[in-house]
């Protein structure tokens, strides 16, 4: 399968139910499923490049996070959390009815997937964490907090590029074409032909209410997983500090790691020599 096919499942939170929607790359009755989920203000089509290469040996699922892409937007934005996530996980798992996924999260796709991950009876056969782990600096969240939910609106396709090259430019180096690709599944067009995000402001309401200069501690949650994890680090991330890192292949799961030179929070996985690790480990890791 060439193109994936949309779908969405029902999921439900305090405020009520909402749609997640998610994309299905690959034969439908495949044992073998891959979840990949995204970052913070992006969308499931980060990682076309990613599914078309494994499409052939897995079921490839993308979904959009809640109040991101196709998927609906909550009523209470202080639901916007990873509780609410993982819990709208779990339905997407039992939609697929499959026993086991493996699991690839960008970010917070990746901390969403750690916390699914430490629950007891949890799916998740093995885990990829794409730049991020068990502690979040308080210096790159600053720098995320300036710009989430705060995007203006867009006269052009070109003026959209050019914004989220600026916000973007820890992605590392990227081609014209592939700059664009970043670009146009994550605006939508607004009835006076302007461009916006696309996804929903209130996404930051509870990013900005956390205590500003403190760091994110979640080792107690990393320490509860068990299944093999592979850590992808950009070599200049802010988030992901290298002293995290290291830690992280010593505590818990082991997680192995492996470093992009270049590149900084967090690689898109669209370049081959990313894509191939993580290929490779989902073929063939412990």
């Amino acid at each position: 399968m060439n193109e994936p096919v949309r779908k969405r499942v029902q999921c439900a939170s305090p405020s009520g139910l909402h749609w997640m929607s998610y994309l299905e790359w690959g034969a439908s009755d495949n044992p073998r499923t891959v979840v990949c989920v995204h970052g913070l203000t992006r969308c499931a089509r980060d990682f076309d490049f990613l599914a078309k290469a494994l499409a052939s040996e897995f079921r490839v699922i993308c979904p959009d996070v809640a109040g991101r892409g196709e998927s609906g937007w909550l009523r209470n934005p202080m639901e916007y959390g990873v509780p609410t996530y993982v819990a709208d996980m779990v339905s997407l798992v039992a939609r697929l009815d499959v026993e086991s996924v493996d699991w690839v999260g960008t970010s917070l796709g990746g901390l969403i997937g750690m916390a699914y991950a430490a629950q007891g009876d949890s799916p998740i056969r093995r885990i990829v964490m794409n730049d991020v782990g068990p502690v979040l600096t308080s210096a790159a969240l600053d720098r995320i907090g300036a710009y989430v939910g705060k995007a203006p609106k867009f006269s052009s396709i070109s003026a959209a590029e050019n914004y989220v090259r600026t916000v973007s430019a820890p992605f590392g180096p990227h081609t014209d074409a592939q700059w664009r690709f970043l670009t146009e599944h994550v605006v939508r067009s607004e009835p006076d032909g302007t461009l916006r995000m696309h996804y929903d402001p209130a996404i930051a309401v509870p990013f900005a209410a956390r205590k500003a200069g403190e760091d994110v501690n979640l080792w107690p949650l990393y320490e509860m997983l068990r299944c093999p994890t592979l850590l992808l680090r950009g070599a200049e991330s802010d988030l992901l500090a290298a002293e995290t890192a290291r830690a992280m292949g010593e505590r818990g799961p082991k997680a192995r790691c492996v470093e992009f030179a270049g590149v900084g929070h967090a690689p898109t996985l669209i370049q081959p020599d990313q894509i191939g690790v993580v290929k490779e480990f989902l073929l063939f890791g412990a």
